[in-house]
């Protein structure tokens, strides 16, 4: 729906959050609550929580915009009372919130007051967590006191058993400084997923997945990490520091690879000429213009993350032959070209130039005979 419909003081309180919040939250859906439908004061957030998200509601009211607006939680959240001895250390009555002294010209105010929702949530669910009467996940809790950042929730359906799940970060190293012209809007951080069974008598081992951001995949994919195993007896405490060593010496190397895919793309220009396009962060792709005769066509390279165990993948496209609504004819995804993680960059480099020597032959061929069917 149109932005302009939303009351400008809403809006601007909206738009702050969206664009400032330290975790990504988005907007489920929009709707109105008074008389006027087109004016839009009333909205879903989906909000990140324990590698999960909730769902809140923030009911503005257009006619009345100074106003604080009103935030209805989860149906599965009725005992989250956030304001109710909001000072558990003193006296409630003189504590302040965002609520208490709201401000609608400030933009910020909105986002400010979701941030310290979502930290009551959280201590309320720690609180919930610490009540479960499981004496594994009691000695669990006692051994991650220490460490910061961790979140925690119970968990349970009609037909599920009870769980905790926690959310704890790993690594102390801000992965943001070691890649360097990233533009990251936020902080890359790994979170280990740990799902505790509550109740049973003879405790399994909890169910374990890393957890990263999407755009960490340019970098590092946690896809293709092992976790180690998870020995008979052990608690968190232990598991941790192994895992947190063995991701800390891949993440490491992950760095370093980029550095070798930046050699080798710069390995290919003396062959190919200066590239069109290249990833000038991750070196993850680059697109040189090449030649054969009269025949003008497009090499674009893919280099995979496990460079130089596993060998780039290439694409031609010509920039002569175009098939309905002036699309380029593209060439399948080129890899059956001779390779070894042995050979110098040099002579990988190399190896490709002289795959791409023959078969832009039998592309020039591809390309004709595709203008052909089309006539």
């Amino acid at each position: 729906m149109a932005i302009d419909t939303v009351p400008p003081l809403i809006a601007a309180q909206l738009n702050y959050l969206l664009s400032h919040s330290p975790f990504p939250i988005k907007v489920e859906q929009m709707w109105s609550g008074c008389k006027n439908p087109r004016l839009l004061d009333r909205f879903t957030l989906v909000i990140p929580f324990c590698l999960d998200y909730i769902k809140w509601d923030v009911i503005y009211n257009a006619v009345y915009p100074l106003a604080a607006p009103d935030i209805i939680f989860g149906p599965e959240d009725e005992t989250f009372r956030p304001y109710n001895g909001y000072n558990e250390a003193g006296d409630s009555k003189s504590s302040k919130n965002c609520l208490a002294d709201w401000n609608s010209k400030d933009p910020s105010r909105l986002l400010r007051l979701i941030i310290e929702l979502r930290d009551a949530y959280t201590t309320y669910q720690k609180k919930r967590v610490g009540e479960v009467d499981d004496d594994r996940l009691k000695f669990e809790l006692s051994t991650m006191l220490s460490r910061e950042g961790i979140e925690m929730c119970t968990s349970s359906g009609i037909d599920k058993p009870e769980e905790v799940r926690f959310a704890v970060p790993l690594l102390e190293m801000d992965i943001n400084k070691l890649v360097p012209g990233s533009t990251w809007k936020r902080l890359q951080k790994i979170y280990l997923q740990v799902m505790f069974p509550v109740g049973k008598k003879s405790p399994s081992a909890p169910r374990l997945k890393l957890v990263s951001p999407a755009e960490l995949k340019a970098l590092f994919s946690i896809d293709d990490f092992k976790l180690p195993s998870w020995l008979e007896g052990m608690c968190m405490a232990e598991y941790l520091p192994t895992l947190e060593e063995m991701l800390q010496a891949q993440i490491i190397d992950a760095v370093s690879s980029i550095e070798v895919r930046r050699k080798f793309i710069m390995v290919l220009v003396p062959l190919l000429g200066r590239p069109l396009e290249a990833d000038p962060v991750f070196c993850r792709k680059a697109t040189f213009l090449a030649c054969s005769g009269v025949f003008t066509f497009l090499v674009h390279i893919s280099i995979p993350l496990q460079f130089p165990k596993q060998k780039p993948a290439l694409i031609l496209q010509s920039s002569q032959h175009f098939i309905s609504h002036g699309v380029p004819v593209k060439s399948s995804v080129l890899t059956d070209y001779p390779w070894s993680p042995r050979w110098e960059i040099s002579e990988m480099a190399g190896r490709i130039f002289d795959f791409l020597v023959e078969e832009c032959l039998n592309f020039k061929k591809y390309c004709n005979e595709s203008m052909v069917l089309l006539r």
